[in-house]
């Protein structure tokens, strides 16, 4: 375990699910998280459908923009619909908060804006799970 890991949230028993295709963010979110929480990293959702069977149900879900740019804001309810109850955060770039609020609209639970921290992005999900430590979500500007 890392220093500054509560203890009580490491054993939390809650999955997140990173799905995003840039290997670099993945494997970023994995590392800010895995000490806290149960981390998988996925590239795409259909490795996520595979893997989020019976037991291994994801509580959220990182998804990455370039899935939503792709493949609509519908893939949210295709999320929804395979994991029921899933929390759907948007990792995204400023550059792409309009198709972020697309998703929020179709059910997304909020995003998270590049540039990473660890702060951040552990406060989100603690944030979206209803833990301590939250934060409020952020408000993108085109939500205004």
């Amino acid at each position: 375990m890392q220093i500054g890991v509560e203890t009580a949230k490491a054993v939390d028993q809650r999955r997140v699910f990173v799905v995003d295709e840039d290997e670099i963010t993945r494997a970023a979110l994995q590392f800010m998280l895995h000490d806290e929480i149960e981390t998988h990293e996925l590239a795409t959702p259909e490795e996520a459908y595979a893997r989020g069977v019976d037991w291994l149900r994801p509580d959220v879900v990182l998804l990455g923009v370039s899935f939503l740019k792709a493949r609509g804001p519908g893939l949210i309810g295709e999320l929804a619909a395979k994991f029921p109850g899933v929390r759907i955060l948007v990792v995204t770039d400023k550059s792409d908060e309009t198709t972020a609020v697309a998703a929020m609209k179709a059910g997304a639970h909020g995003a998270v804006v590049k540039p990473l921290t660890l702060e951040g992005v552990r406060k989100k999900v603690d944030t979206i799970l209803g833990r301590g430590g939250a934060a409020p979500l952020i408000q993108l500007s085109a939500m205004k």
